[in-house]
């Protein structure tokens, strides 16, 4: 039946779909960078331009995801994440537990 195609085999909606996981992964990846090394200027430029397209009309004719609602989310994802470049880094509160609970 033509008109009850499912959405998820209708091929501009699986090209949207690669459109915005690509640009998510891209931002994370950014983000990482920034997180590593605040000052890096090419991964800052870059977050800032993913960021312009998640605010674009474009970004809105693809999907109805809120943009800043997804930055905010990837921004606090990145944020809590304790992994940067496959490295695992213990947060402040980690620290400071493991010097109270060791006397260090």
């Amino acid at each position: 039946m033509a008109g009850n195609k499912n959405l998820a085999e209708d091929p501009y909606e699986r090209l949207a779909n690669a459109i915005i996981l690509q640009a998510v992964s891209d931002y994370r990846v950014a983000l990482k960078k920034i997180k590593a090394n605040p000052r890096n200027k090419d991964a800052i430029d870059e977050a800032l331009q993913i960021e312009k397209f998640f605010r674009s009309g474009w970004y809105g004719v693809l999907t109805c995801v809120d943009g800043e609602y997804l930055i905010k989310r990837l921004q606090e994802e990145i944020r809590q994440s304790s992994t940067i470049r496959g490295r695992n880094y213990k947060t402040k509160s980690e620290v400071e537990y493991e010097q109270t609970s060791t006397g260090g």
